[in-house]
């Protein structure tokens, strides 16, 4: 690929590890350690060598680089003094920072996000890529590049709001079709002016997502922290309850709202950074999955 530019002596990034974290879902691994993306209406590779504290971006320029993915990637993020504070909380934390150092949180679109995790609920990552991959196939725009052929933007409201239920479950999102349409209709109604969430207190925004069908506690908290950068989140999925529960409650079961309630006085305003170093470390390393019963629902 042509058009290249380098990303120079970055601590804490690491491409697989932020792709990987559960964060994204529009990229492809070609190897262990590089990736095609699909975000911002563009198509660029991410490679970087093993222990190399350098990133190569291909298909981009440094304009672009400035304009769009220094943002995007969260490159000015101080994450030396996160996984410092982090670390000496206690031994639990200082290990899976150590284990996924390299994870940065991506400053995501929103709409993409609010669809994405409604896609995801009762999903494995790969069957949340398939259905966001059908789904921008259908309804989004061919992105014109001469060397990166076959891939689409995510639709927009516009292009999704004469989608049918048989439209989308055609693009296997099973029993969220119509949470995709309520979340379409509200969007281009006005009841829920995306941007506008940016300003509101994260409690507030998390009552607007709710709103609409199929948005839960969980996902309204995963759009929040990927899209929003509302950090003092703490999304808690089965994943995320198993190891807090391990890790944190001496392996007795507790309620979701216990959890909640215990991150954000603990990590307060780093929640959302501690959720993705416990959740990488625990899904990594399979903590505590003898407790881990799911059933994924078509």
């Amino acid at each position: 690929m042509k058009n290249v530019v380098m990303l120079g002596h970055l601590d804490h990034f690491d491409v697989r590890q932020i792709l990987e974290s559960g964060q994204v879902f529009r990229f492809e691994k070609i190897t262990e350690q590089s990736y095609m993306l699909v975000a911002k209406q563009k198509v660029i590779k991410l490679a970087q060598h093993e222990e190399s504290s350098s990133v190569m971006i291909y298909n981009t320029n440094i304009s672009e680089l400035d304009e769009v993915w220094s943002h995007y990637l969260d490159i000015d993020t101080n994450y030396a003094e996160i996984t410092s504070t982090l670390s000496a909380k206690d031994e639990y934390m200082a290990k899976a920072v150590t284990f996924g150092r390299g994870i940065r949180i991506l400053k995501q679109d929103p709409w993409e996000m609010l669809i994405s995790f409604i896609i995801s609920q009762n999903k494995a990552i790969s069957h949340i890529k398939e259905c966001i991959k059908n789904i921008s196939m259908q309804f989004g725009t061919p992105i014109e590049d001469e060397e990166c052929k076959g891939y689409y933007t995510f639709p927009t409201p516009e292009q999704l709001k004469d989608a049918t239920e048989e439209d989308l479950r055609a693009c296997k999102v099973g029993f969220r079709a119509p949470y995709i349409l309520d979340a379409c209709h509200k969007i281009l109604n006005e009841e829920i002016v995306l941007n506008e969430l940016y300003l509101l207190p994260a409690e507030e925004a998390k009552e607007k997502l709710m709103s609409i069908k199929g948005v839960g506690p969980k996902i309204a908290d995963c759009i929040l922290l990927f899209a929003y950068s509302k950090m003092e989140l703490f999304p808690t999925d089965v994943w995320i309850k198993r190891v807090m529960e391990g890790l944190y409650f001496e392996g007795r079961e507790v309620k979701l709202a216990e959890i909640q309630k215990f991150a954000k006085s603990y990590f307060g305003d780093l929640a959302g950074y501690a959720q993705q170093y416990l959740f990488f470390y625990g899904r990594e390393n399979a903590l505590f999955t003898e407790k881990i019963k799911t059933k994924e629902k078509a």
